[in-house]
């Protein structure tokens, strides 16, 4: 199984409806791009809606930090990667950005710690033996990556001294 690393969604479009009354994407729409990208990478560790549907496990998201960097607007194409940088056995933390596909610019990016679910609870479990291999398969072609500039951000004002 060859991973990329990152892993990178497929092509995406914004859509008339996710854009707000100030002319650009609405912020809760990033989250929607960089959800699509992270359902491609949970299938490619097949964690996707099969695994749910008939192991009755699934990911849910307990944190998640999204920067703001430019505005993104309807006629805009995009790409969106996915780049895990840590796991154990029952938690994946990964950082993602969305990019203008043909200038390359950023315009969002967003850090994310999900939990692996036992639905029947709901309660965090661990990964079964055949999943967490093909985590550790994502993780370990996702180890030569630099670690994002923006990964480990936290939210505070800066005060100037003085």
């Amino acid at each position: 199984m060859s991973i990329p690393a990152p892993f990178l969604s497929s092509p995406m479009t914004i859509e008339k409806d996710w854009i707000d009354y100030n002319g650009h994407l609405n912020m809760a729409y990033y989250n929607v791009l960089f959800d699509r990208c992270s359902d491609e990478a949970f299938e490619a560790m097949r964690l996707g809606p099969n695994y749910a549907k008939e192991r009755r496990l699934t990911i849910y998201t307990a944190e998640v930090h999204v920067c703001y960097v430019q505005e993104i607007h309807l006629d805009h194409r995009l790409s969106v990667s996915f780049q895990l940088i840590d796991h154990d056995d029952k938690r994946l933390r990964f950082y993602q950005e969305i990019r203008h596909t043909e200038e390359g610019w950023l315009a969002a990016t967003s850090e994310q710690l999900a939990l692996h679910v036992d639905m029947a609870g709901p309660k965090v479990a661990p990964f079964p033996p055949d999943i967490l291999a093909r985590v550790e398969a994502m993780r370990a072609a996702h180890a030569g990556l630099p670690m994002p500039e923006r990964a480990g951000r936290a939210i505070g004002i800066r005060r100037k001294s003085g």
